[in-house]
């Protein structure tokens, strides 16, 4: 997809059960929502480390007047450690258990906006419970896109590696099942914040229309 180009790839599931990818302009495409049938309460948003869902969300929030968390300042809340510290002490199955205990909680809220870590949708049934109560959006970016936007992040944990793109590729390829399952997939790359942040709200307020 090219830089300027103002399209974007949108997902759109009928139902929970399927969907579809459709590459079109947003405020043609996100308007197949209308026939999703659950009722939601809340927005969240996964995608890979990089994606923007922290910057993203938090403005989604501001625009809708909702509540914004972060799954993993809510797990160093609850664990009294940073997520270093976490893999550290504890690894890698140590903060999967801290995030489930944390999933488990999000079904408690609502008008809250909730951005998740890059790993918690591919994990037991995260993402089943998250579209419980929430609109699932996926952020988008090709790993290239990923590594210059997260390469002097030091403190990421899975990124401690020689070939840090190599392993952006390798954790991308794994979890893109999981990221496709989303109801909307937005493309990021080449787009401001505040316009990714305009389109996840769009979606969130056209598929509020279709359940009223």
């Amino acid at each position: 997809m090219g830089g300027r180009d103002p399209w974007v790839c949108v997902r759109l599931a009928r139902d929970r059960a399927g969907g579809f990818c459709v590459r079109a302009r947003p405020d043609r495409a996100i308007r197949g929502m209308a026939s999703m049938p659950r009722e939601i309460r809340n927005l969240a948003l996964i995608g890979f480390m990089g994606s923007g869902k922290t910057a993203v969300g938090r403005m989604a929030a501001a625009q809708l007047a909702f509540e914004f968390v972060d799954t993993d300042a809510l797990i160093e809340a609850a664990a009294g450690m940073s997520i270093p510290e976490i893999f550290a002490r504890e690894g890698e199955p140590g903060f999967r258990e801290w995030e489930r205990k944390i999933v488990r909680t999000l079904a408690e809220r609502s008008r809250t906006v909730i951005a998740t870590g890059g790993g918690l949708p591919t994990y037991g049934d995260h993402l089943e419970q998250l579209k419980q109560h929430s609109l699932v959006v996926c952020l988008w970016a090709s790993p290239e896109v990923l590594y210059e936007r997260v390469r002097h992040h030091d403190h990421r944990p899975l990124l401690r590696t020689p070939d840090p793109l190599a392993r952006i590729r390798e954790l991308l390829a794994r979890r893109e099942p999981y990221y496709r399952q989303a109801d909307v997939l937005i493309q990021t790359e080449h787009r401001p914040i505040r316009e990714v942040a305009a389109q996840v709200v769009h979606a969130f307020r056209i598929h509020q229309q279709s359940v009223v």
